[in-house]
Parts: C-alpha cells; structure tokens; sequence
C-alpha cells in the first residue's frame, strides 16, 4: 500500500479553496488536512484538484486519420490519445465514437475496431479510457455493435446524434432553427439542388466518397427515416438495461428533449438554442457545452455561447468536444471574465461530469473518493498548466519544467 501527502498546494475542495495537506493511500483519499503521512509530496504555489473528467471527446479522430483520407494503425493512435488525455488532466475520457451509416473514419466497423483496440491495450493505457457510443439514428447497421459494446468492459454512454435529418432540413432553415426531426411538420430539402452537394462536400470528403455517390447514399439512408423511432426506442431500452448515461445531441427544440427525456437520456448535450437549455433546466436534465466554445468566448456554427450559460446557470459540465486542451482552457477564460468563481468554475470538468456519467467514486477531493487528481501550475495572469496527473492514487504524468 502506497502512502503520501501532498503539501503545500491550495486545494479545490467542493465546498471552496483551501490551503491544506491531502493524503493518499491505497489509491484513495484518505485525509485532508491532517499530518503528514508517507511519501512527501511538495505542491508549494500549486493547485491541487480534481482530475478532469471528459464526457464527450473526438479528438481521438486525428490520431486515427491525421489527413484526410490517410489512416493511421489504431493501436498507435489509441496509445497517443491516451498520452494526450493524461497531459492535459484527464484522467476520466469517454470517446465519442461514431457509429454512423458513413464509410470511411466513421463507420461502424471502424468503430467497433478501435473499442476492441482500447480492450486490449486497456493494461498498458495511463487514464481511464471509456467510450461514448455516439450513435447516428439512422444507422441502423450499429445496432448488433452497440448491444455488444454495452455488454463490455468499456462501460459506454450513449449520446442520440441525427446528423442525417440535420442534413436533410430545408434549405431555408438554420441548424438552430429546425424543428423536432421526428416531427411531420420538419420541411425537407431536395436532394437534386445544386446546394446539397455544398452541404455534403466535408461529408463526403471525410466518408471517402464523391459528391455524387455521398447524396445517392443519403437518399437511400432517408427512406428508413419511418423507422427510426422504433429503433431508437430500441437502443434506449439496451441503455436502460445496461444502465448506461444517455444523451440527446444538439437539441434544438423543448420537444426534442422531453422526447429523449421520456426515454431515459437525461443529459443535454449541447443544446443550440435557449428554449431547449431551459426545458433541461427546468426539468432536472443536466447540460453539456463544449470547452472550445467556453475557451474561444462562442460557438463556431452560431450556436449559444458556452460562457453566457454557465453566467446563466445553465451549464453543468464542460467537454473537451474537439480538443483535448480546451477543457483547461475554458476554465481559464472563464474565470477571466468572472463568469463564476474560480472552484466552481472547475466543478465544470470534475464533479459536473461525475453526476452526469454517475460516476459517484471520483470528481471531487473527499474522503473517501478516488485519488483522481491534477496539480496546476497557474501563475497570476498566465495560462494554467497541467504538472502532474493521478489517476487512482497512481501518477499517469508528471512535466517538469526547464525553469
């Protein structure tokens, strides 16, 4: 049994900063500001805290496919992603793995590669690698998948993403703007307007496919469209069997959550528009934006702006979404502009999340918890940086400065 004590650090504890000692053993945490026990560990002008905890992440994507069109060996790309999480304080990683009806980076079988990749490598990994099975409601082809992920070691979540009717919305309506996409009343665009090869182009360069052969596919994808409630009543019946957190993606609409909430989801992630914040809000739901969005001061699509909710009370957890460092970035920003205080702010990446994954062993620094833990190098007026990560009591990275 391994024993030490970190000592002069200002700590996040949950109910605010404090300057006191924090001892592990065994991989927990065993005592707060009592004596010194074991090993010393020196934290003077450091912050200790809680180790970030990301719910929704696809960086992963460009180890997987730094080019566009050019694949990487999954084992090596599942081995730097998790060096990265480790770096940047994330001790608790859910990939967002698509499982979509696209080929190429995000199809089903590529999918169900890299989660048998992180299965097998899971010994030699440093952080906590588990999965978000971010299943695109028309692919019906990722059912048999998702049934076998869930019955894993990875212990997913599952986020309902339906970026096909997003495709498919008229041509004269904004993202933010369309309808509920189960409804009759959501307008369709024609697929043979010149305007969807524009809409498709990114698509079907990262599928591998033309413009051409990518809007054929989606025409054949759409007829299923009258099936799709059925399954995804389905895969939320697996996800309440398993147990697993679920989530609606991009909500735009008060109806589209009640509609996921109704199925168990009780997380809104990245919600597009205030009436769909709110209508989580109010019902108990808690909510996800992104940390670029937090870390850059607004959504690059024109989406809410991470910063106003949490001003507003209407953000409980911050992802990484895209890049891994934003999370420590969006902290930073925020608490610059004095959005909330410092250690409630952080609460954002740590216990925020841990509700929302139900995580109830890790995300704060208490008696008893998990010894999941970040020191933060943060001088005053300059960006943080992360100088060592724990996760379970065990140091899964340590930066030393040259200064």
């Amino acid at each position: 049994m391994t024993t030490y004590t970190f000592v002069g650090a200002e700590v996040y504890l949950p109910g605010g900063i404090e300057d006191t000692t924090v001892t592990i053993s065994d991989g927990h945490i065993v005592e707060i500001g009592g004596a010194v026990q074991g090993d010393v560990i020196d934290a003077t002008d450091k912050i200790l805290a809680p180790a970030l905890i990301d719910v929704h992440g696809d960086a992963f994507e460009r180890q997987l496919m730094p080019r566009p069109g050019v694949f990487f060996p999954t084992d090596a790309a599942v081995i730097d992603t998790d060096r990265q999480l480790a770096a940047n304080g994330i001790a608790t990683a859910y990939h967002a793995i698509t499982l979509g009806w696209e080929p190429g980076l995000r199809d089903v079988a590529r999918g169900k590669e890299l989660m048998q990749a992180m299965q097998t490598l899971a010994p030699r990994l440093l952080v906590e690698n588990r999965v978000q099975l971010r299943w695109e409601t028309f692919a019906f082809e990722a059912l048999d998948t998702i049934e076998w992920a869930l019955a894993g070691p990875l212990t997913p979540s599952i986020a309902f993403n339906d970026h096909t009717s997003m495709t498919m919305r008229a041509y004269d309506v904004p993202i933010q703007e369309r309808p509920f996409e189960l409804s009759p009343d959501f307008s369709i665009a024609s697929l043979d307007d010149a305007r969807m090869k524009q809409r498709t182009a990114s698509k079907a360069k990262r599928a591998g496919l033309s413009e051409d052969d990518y809007i054929a596919q989606l025409g054949k994808v759409w007829e299923r469209r009258g099936d799709v409630p059925n399954k995804i009543a389905d895969i939320a019946a697996l996800g309440r069997a398993a147990g697993a957190p679920m989530l609606s993606h991009d909500d735009t609409r008060a109806e589209t959550r009640s509609y996921f909430r109704g199925l168990g989801a009780q997380v809104a992630e990245f919600p597009m528009v205030l009436e769909a914040a709110e209508a989580a809000r109010v019902n108990g739901d808690l909510i996800v934006f992104g940390s670029p969005n937090a870390a850059r001061g607004g959504s690059h699509i024109g989406s809410l702006g991470a910063g106003d909710m949490v001003e507003a009370g209407l953000c409980d957890v911050l992802a990484s979404d895209y890049f891994y460092p934003a999370m420590l970035s969006a902290v930073a920003r925020l608490d610059t502009e004095k959005r909330a205080e410092r250690h409630e702010l952080w609460r954002l990446v740590s216990s925020g999340p841990a509700q929302a994954m139900g995580l109830d062993d890790r995300g704060d620094i208490t008696q008893g918890k998990r010894a999941d833990l970040v020191l933060v190098d943060w001088p005053e007026a300059q960006a943080p940086a992360i100088q060592g990560t724990w996760v379970g009591g065990r140091c899964a990275y340590q930066g030393r400065p040259t200064g």
